[in-house]
């Protein structure tokens, strides 16, 4: 687990903290679990409040789970991007990366999880 704190995150520190919680993971595949990794972080300083964590599980089967969790109960939305939108292609790339995703309430605010299949090998 990773807490993250209200300091303005070094996204660089955070993709390398998930590349030494799964070292056996293949390279491709921990690509697409950083970039997963990046942008629901980022969306927990943009949109999020604190106090909020980082977990990533790799259970038995093929993929790996990332949870964000935060304080905020609002709920991020999936939005159709623009070419021409300087933002707002986070929850897009998740949504197309990830197996699935969600948003799980909780007490205070809520996880935001992907599942990202892992077919790379170990």
């Amino acid at each position: 687990m990773l807490e993250l704190n209200h300091d303005v995150v070094d996204i660089a520190e955070v993709r390398r903290w998930a590349g030494s919680a799964l070292p056996q993971l293949h390279e491709d595949d921990l690509l697409d679990v950083q970039l997963i990794v990046t942008e629901l972080v980022s969306n927990v300083y943009d949109h999020g409040e604190f106090p909020a964590r980082l977990r990533l599980h790799r259970p038995p089967d093929d993929g790996v789970r990332i949870e964000v969790e935060d304080a905020s109960p609002i709920p991020p939305v999936l939005k159709p991007s623009s070419p021409h939108s300087a933002r707002g292609r986070g929850l897009v790339l998740v949504d197309q990366l990830a197996r699935e995703w969600g948003v799980a309430e909780q007490t205070p605010g809520k996880s935001v999880w992907a599942v990202v299949p892992c077919t790379g090998g170990a």
